[in-house]
């Protein structure tokens, strides 16, 4: 059996089931990071030497990390040139501008607001990084409105593996208590996002 592991409340881990869900992969996610620890041991180590969630381990053996990497992965090797994973080398492209730039930008934000938030004990948080951070991602969601009230998915008329660490970030930025502008492009792109099975089983979950 294809094995995930991660928690399942890691937006990470979320992005990599929801992908085997698109695709049709059966797989077993195993908890492990967070509250359930495992990262620093030897065996996981020889997994990841970052230390860090999620990874893929195949029934063969064969290892892959870092989440949008292994969503490449995956559309490369269950899925290539299908509607959800474009073989057209420009399609494909616009589809990997998007994943680098949750990763790089549409996080840049949202994280240090969220790890404050939501991973930091309350005596030990610092309101200023929670300031930065979400002035900062009202800034990068506004781009991402403007670019989905032009087009249904991110990288087209289509939805691409590229929605994937798209959709994450959106559900998380929508569903703070936070006070956010109006984005009713973001707004209505959960909602299309709500029709996917592996969108609304394992990302809208609420945030945790």
């Amino acid at each position: 059996m294809r094995r995930i592991w991660g928690r399942a409340t890691s937006i990470n881990v979320m992005k990599v089931v929801w992908g085997c869900e698109e695709l049709g992969l059966a797989y077993e996610r195993i908890d492990c990071g967070g509250a359930f620890g495992g990262l620093r041991t030897p065996e996981f180590l020889a997994k990841n030497p970052n230390a860090l969630i999620p990874v893929l381990e195949e029934e063969d053996g064969f290892i892959v990390w870092e989440s949008n990497a292994i969503l490449r992965y995956l559309g490369n090797a269950y899925d290539a040139g299908s509607s959800i994973w474009p073989e057209e080398a420009r399609a494909r492209a616009i589809a990997d501008q998007w994943m680098d730039w949750q990763q790089t930008t549409g996080q840049s934000g949202l994280g240090p607001a969220f790890v404050q938030m939501y991973r930091t004990p309350p005596e030990k948080r610092d309101q200023a990084v929670i300031d930065r951070g979400l002035a900062r991602a009202a800034e990068t969601f506004a781009l991402l409105e403007s670019e989905l009230a032009r087009r249904p998915w991110i990288a087209g008329d289509r939805f691409t593996l590229a929605d994937i660490p798209i959709g994450c970030i959106v559900y998380r930025y929508l569903h703070m208590p936070i006070e956010r502008p109006d984005f009713p492009a973001l707004a209505a792109y959960h909602l299309r996002l709500l029709e996917r099975p592996g969108y609304a089983t394992h990302v809208a979950v609420g945030v945790s």
